[in-house]
């Protein structure tokens, strides 16, 4: 079958990675998947004209908005899988709500990362039903119920063996001895849902008071306007760097060489950062929202924060405690391995295509 799967596909980013990951799934079950960044359409007669020429039988979405919105009312089945800003962001503003709730209802299955978005997307949904009903007068069908299957992500690491781990300080311009230091990245796209410079304050306080730790923020620049201004506020903090997005495989050894990986996210449906620091057995430390609280579970496979002092006192006393990263990285790394597999990801994405062929059986 040729599928057509359209994702927002800026380099080195999660849902890049994502989608190529699942793209190889579907290729590797005998499809042709071609993978389209959403961004490059402008509106939905651009898509009906790609389907045509191209001759897709069906299509995949990865974010039920930037990318679902384009597949609607071309008469080919599709699939959606929630992007994670979907849910937690775009459902808060009207019609973008509206509009998912029809894509949803087009849509033959969707993919939730985790149990609590699915749950989340359940009672948005519903709540939009109940209400529709209410107004119309009539039976209005269910939107999200038996459709939306719950599929963690697939996590594999591949840390570059030539990378490094000097040349990378130097570029962060640390001149310290590697021996001494304790770097802590945070890995992420500058945009403002990513909130990088939540901790900077905080962090560069710690620094003056111990010189040996440092905060290095690692990603693309995804927001020209807010990429302007973590680098004005950066320059100006002590103890903290900015480093431009990094082939994948030498992202990967960076975090096998760092102290401890960071997120300080306002949203995140499930971060890869996160898990690929769990898999490469580094400790994380990660603030306290639902995408996050749904991998890391506090003092057991990482640490949860809730505010920059709270951060500074887990980083503190995960410096101080070798005994506590030691269980946390073991603990880390069995989670990944029995609820991330790659090869579990790959069998769930094969079935449920089946059902964009017409085979609706399990």
């Amino acid at each position: 079958m040729r599928l057509l799967f359209l994702a927002v596909l800026r380099p080195h980013t999660g849902n890049a990675v994502t989608a190529e990951r699942v793209r190889d799934h579907l290729e590797a079950a005998g499809h042709i998947c071609i993978l389209k960044d959403a961004f490059d359409f402008e509106s939905s007669s651009e898509i009906a004209n790609l389907i045509t020429t191209e001759n897709f039988g069906a299509a995949l979405a990865l974010h039920l908005y930037r990318g679902g919105r384009l597949l609607q009312g071309h008469g080919i089945p599709f699939g959606v899988i929630f992007g994670g800003t979907d849910v937690n962001e775009d459902v808060n503003q009207r019609e973008k709500n509206n509009v998912m709730g029809k894509i949803l209802e087009e849509a033959r299955f969707a993919v939730a990362f985790t149990e609590s978005m699915k749950e989340m997307a359940q009672a948005q949904w519903k709540a939009r039903q109940i209400s529709l009903a209410v107004s119309c007068g009539a039976q209005v069908q269910p939107h999200a119920k038996g459709k939306i299957y719950v599929q963690s992500q697939g996590i594999t690491t591949t840390p570059n063996a030539a990378f490094n781990w000097n040349t990378f300080l130097q570029r962060a311009e640390i001149n310290q001895s590697a021996d001494n230091l304790h770097v802590f990245l945070l890995i992420c796209g500058l945009r403002q849902v990513k909130d990088p410079l939540y901790l900077v304050d905080a962090f560069s306080e710690w620094h003056q008071e111990e010189p040996d730790v440092y905060m290095v923020i690692v990603g693309p620049e995804v927001d020209p306007v807010f990429t302007r201004e973590v680098k004005a506020k950066v320059k100006r903090s002590a103890g903290v760097r900015l480093l431009g997005e990094m082939p994948r495989e030498d992202l990967h050894a960076a975090v096998k060489n760092c102290f401890a990986v960071v997120n300080s996210s306002v949203s995140e449906g499930m971060s890869a950062a996160i898990l690929e620091a769990m898999d490469l057995e580094v400790p994380v430390l990660a603030r306290n929202i639902p995408g996050n609280a749904a991998v890391v579970k506090h003092q057991v496979t990482g640490l949860l924060f809730s505010d920059p002092q709270e951060f500074v006192q887990l980083a503190k006393r995960l410096v101080s405690d070798p005994a506590l990263e030691r269980e946390m990285v073991a603990n880390g790394r069995e989670y990944v391995r029995r609820h991330h597999s790659w090869q579990a990801e790959r069998v769930t994405y094969q079935r449920l295509v089946r059902r964009l062929e017409g085979s609706w059986e399990d």
